[in-house]
């Protein structure tokens, strides 16, 4: 069995960004990337509303700049998954992965993050980076003077239709009911939009295009009538969920699944700590997810230095 000073679960912004930090106090960090190396922002096409890239910078290309960097101080990257933690005995901590291995961890910190709700169409997977998103704050720039959809009728929903209007010609909200969600507020501020349009009591069945999002099929659900509507972006807004499985009955978690941490990225076990979506189901934004994987870091590396000091203070005691 492998020891490790410390263990970060994930490989997106905030695990790098704990690496990052984790590995210049000479703690030599393992990462474990998970089967998605690089969470969401590997998938993202390109990405303005980072600090530093004012040209913007390519999803993954950013990805492997946080890589690199996290690895010139120390830090190994393992491409694996993390099957299964043991919490409950207390550090050193219990970690298996799907290749077999198993690891003890004087610290851990979970960064596996959180992925959206995908309606499981034909055409959604193909046009992911092409058309389709699941960000509008992270990509409705690029869709300046176009046509584009929502799907969903919840406050993430109605919120980044009115978001989105800020770039789009129009925006027209595919929702399955035949009323909002959403809050009141937010409801009365999209019916005032003169850009909003609403299709309500419909879904979308497929996305269809040619290299990019051209149109999506439209099916009302009482009437069984299909349409096929224009548009350059569909934007889907029907939740996320954390990706938690492993966490369960070790840590604490909210009801929808979410790591409870405290200010500190402190989880109700002593020594394990998360940052990023798994923690955060508010904002979720590369910047944000690197600030929490900052204070994941500096907090596991200060718990990591007392909890040496306090052995080397017990075995002076000892002698």
């Amino acid at each position: 069995m492998q020891h490790e000073k410390v263990i970060i679960i994930g490989s997106g912004p905030a695990g790098y960004t704990a690496a990052l930090y984790t590995a210049r106090a000479n703690f030599n960090p393992l990462v474990v990337t998970g089967d998605q190396p690089g969470g969401q922002v590997s998938i993202t096409h390109e990405v303005e509303n980072y600090p530093g890239f004012p040209q913007g910078v390519m999803g993954p290309d950013l990805v492997e700049l946080f890589r690199q960097q996290a690895e010139k101080f120390g830090a190994r990257v393992e491409f694996d998954y993390v099957s299964e933690v043991d919490f409950t005995q207390g550090s050193p901590f219990t970690v298996r992965t799907t290749q077999g291995k198993e690891y003890r961890a004087d610290a851990v910190i979970v960064a596996t993050g959180a992925s959206p709700r995908k309606l499981g169409i034909p055409g959604e997977d193909e046009f992911i980076g092409r058309g389709v998103s699941y960000c509008g704050t992270c990509d409705g720039f690029f869709f300046r003077d176009t046509k584009v959809v929502v799907v969903g009728g919840g406050d993430t929903a109605v919120q980044e239709a009115i978001f989105l209007t800020k770039f789009a010609t129009s925006v027209t909200i595919i929702h399955r009911r035949d009323e909002f969600r959403a809050g009141q507020i937010l409801q009365d501020r999209a019916f005032r939009n003169e850009k909003i349009n609403v299709i309500w009591d419909s879904v979308v069945d497929e996305i269809v295009g040619n290299g990019k999002v051209d149109h999506v099929r439209v099916r009302n659900l009482k009437t069984g009538q299909a349409e096929d509507l224009k548009t350059d972006g569909v934007f889907v807004f029907i939740g996320h969920y954390p990706n938690s499985s492993i966490l369960q009955g070790q840590i604490e978690l909210d009801e929808a699944g979410y790591v409870v941490t405290d200010e500190l990225m402190r989880t109700s076990v002593d020594g394990v700590f998360a940052a990023g979506e798994i923690q955060d189901p508010i904002f979720r934004q590369i910047g944000t997810s690197v600030g929490q994987g900052t204070a994941a870091g500096i907090m596991a590396t200060r718990w990591l230095e007392e909890h040496e000091d306090e052995a080397a203070l017990s075995a002076q005691a000892g002698d």
